[in-house]
């Protein structure tokens, strides 16, 4: 199946299962801030919202793993895929281990003194943390697993995961809502089991399902790849770490400043941010083992012409549902939360500036680390990231609004922008005028003409759901619009076509076809 049709497809289950789970999400988001309370839902996103961030940890480990298991199926060799899983299935389990022991020594000074908790909810904030601990240990040892199921393209069993983790969210928070036990405590313990249970189903269909995933470390090690995998692990999880501690960094420093009142509409931001940037996150799963078989298959040209599509397409994403939220946030947030922690709105709105800028260069970490060397971008994305946090701490020790770190974040990603544009010139053969002229300026002109038309709504129309409901309106026609004519040069166009005309064969008329042939046996 050529590439685009393939991306077609698997973006259209990852799509469906969005759908589904998107605002299932967001209620239990309501649900659980009205259950804890701000003060609460605040300590819970201080020291357990670290869960939320292995995510991310999880995913950036699995793409290293996913490099060589992509790499290795773009040369058609199983034996190397089988030599790949087990080394990855030995150096994860160390690194788990390494993990656990550094968390547990950092655990032991941020509750002697660095966080600001009252003291009556110490107690379940240090449980908690535990229950942190042995979901991270189960992260990291399945990372193998889901490069495997990404390697794959299994996009049908990450979209029913998705589903089932949703549903049982929501029902966490029901039960998090009456209970009668401590609520912070409830949810931090049951958030802590989903993750463990979602891991074991993913590694018990990965060894039922592929001839890769069998475990004779003797049998299949290799000493080489050992090395090899370790060299690119390492850096890739140099870099990952981070961006982890810079976020993590982020929580704690606010808390110490202004308390967790403040964390709480940090996380409400992240909240946000993350189901809005799970439009461009579902295109890049289906899109990223393309680049990776691409280069493995030798073929540069199609790899860099991914990527650059790839950016495109998940600015256009982010931006297009971005957009209406930013400017009617206000009006949004009083329907979707019953109370508004402070900061909140500010907070998500830079949030979501600095997740355009990310986009434009999305999938540059991917290609970068499909031609292997990624030693010194990770390096220098590593520095990038750690000079957030003296910066903002100096910042707010002369007196600097709590908003000042989330502006800080937008020249992170300015410079993580401009290190991934270098590198990738560097060893890909990167054409600057083809990535400035038909990738950034394009989407950002498409972007820009969108932006002013969402906001006519706001001349002619008062506060309310008439007013939001026209900004969507002019927001979704003109941005789809200028992005079809500016935004897309000739042969993205054709691109379009292609996947557009697939999904209507394949699933439209097919569909039709499936319901009218049940009609006539009726």
């Amino acid at each position: 199946m050529k590439p685009a049709k393939r991306v077609a497809i698997n973006t259209g289950i990852l799509y469906a299962r969005m759908a589904i789970t998107m605002f299932i999400s967001l209620y239990s988001t309501r649900l659980i801030l009205a259950a804890l309370g701000a003060e609460d839902f605040g300590i819970f996103n201080l020291v357990g919202g670290t869960i939320a961030m292995l995510t991310f940890l999880n995913v950036a480990m699995a793409g290293a793993t996913q490099r060589f298991m992509s790499y290795a199926e773009g040369e058609g060799d199983i034996q190397k895929q089988k030599n790949i899983f087990n080394v990855s299935v030995l150096l994860h389990f160390l690194i788990a281990i390494i993990v656990i022991i550094l968390l547990e020594i950092v655990g032991y000074f941020l509750f002697k003194g660095i966080l600001k908790i009252p003291d009556e909810r110490i107690g379940i904030a240090k449980i908690i943390y535990q229950f942190m601990l042995v979901s991270t240990f189960f992260t990291i040892i399945s990372v193998p697993y889901d490069a495997v199921i990404n390697a794959h393209e299994n996009m049908l069993l990450v979209a029913i995961l998705g589903v089932v983790e949703a549903v049982s969210k929501l029902g966490i928070a029901f039960f998090v809502t009456y209970t009668s036990y401590d609520k912070l405590g409830s949810y931090g313990l049951f958030m802590a089991l989903l993750a463990i249970f979602l891991l074991i189903v993913r590694r018990i269909y990965c060894h039922k399902k592929y001839e890769e995933v069998s475990i004779n470390i003797r049998k299949y090690y290799s000493k080489p790849l050992f090395f090899e995998m370790t060299s690119f692990a390492g850096w890739s999880l140099l870099s990952s770490t981070a961006s982890i501690l810079t976020m993590q960094g982020i929580t704690v420093i606010l808390n110490s400043f202004f308390g967790v009142v403040v964390n709480a509409a940090q996380g409400i931001a992240s909240q946000v941010s993350g189901q809005l940037m799970a439009f461009s996150n579902t295109m890049l799963k289906a899109l990223n083992p393309v680049i990776v078989k691409s280069e493995g298959g030798n073929n540069r040209k199609q790899m860099l012409k991914a990527s650059i599509v790839g950016n495109k397409i998940s600015f256009f994403l982010i931006t297009f549902m971005s957009i209406p939220v930013i400017i009617e946030m206000p009006f949004i947030f009083g329907l979707w939360l019953k109370d508004v922690p402070d900061y909140a709105i500010v907070f998500c709105r830079l949030t979501l500036l600095g997740n355009a800028i990310e986009q434009l260069t999305v999938t540059f970490n991917t290609a970068i680390g499909a031609i292997g060397d990624i030693k010194r971008i990770s390096f220098w994305n590593s520095i990038i990231y750690i000079l957030l946090l003296p910066v903002s701490y100096l910042m707010f020790s002369l007196g600097a609004n709590p908003a000042a770190i989330y502006i800080n974040l937008l020249f992170m990603f300015i410079g993580l922008f401009g290190m991934k544009v270098f590198y990738l010139k560097r060893l890909g053969g990167l054409s600057l005028k083809e990535f400035f002229m038909n990738g950034v300026i394009r989407s950002i002109a498409a972007c820009a003409l969108a932006f002013v038309a969402a906001l006519i709504p706001l001349i002619f129309f008062d506060y309310g759901f008439f007013r939001l409901f026209f900004v969507i309106i002019l927001n979704s026609i003109v941005y789809l619009i200028s992005f079809y004519l500016i935004g897309l040069t000739k042969s993205q166009k054709e691109m379009v076509h292609i996947m557009i005309n697939f999904v209507y064969e394949k699933v439209w008329l097919k569909g039709r076809k499936v319901i009218f042939s049940n009609k006539s046996l009726m």
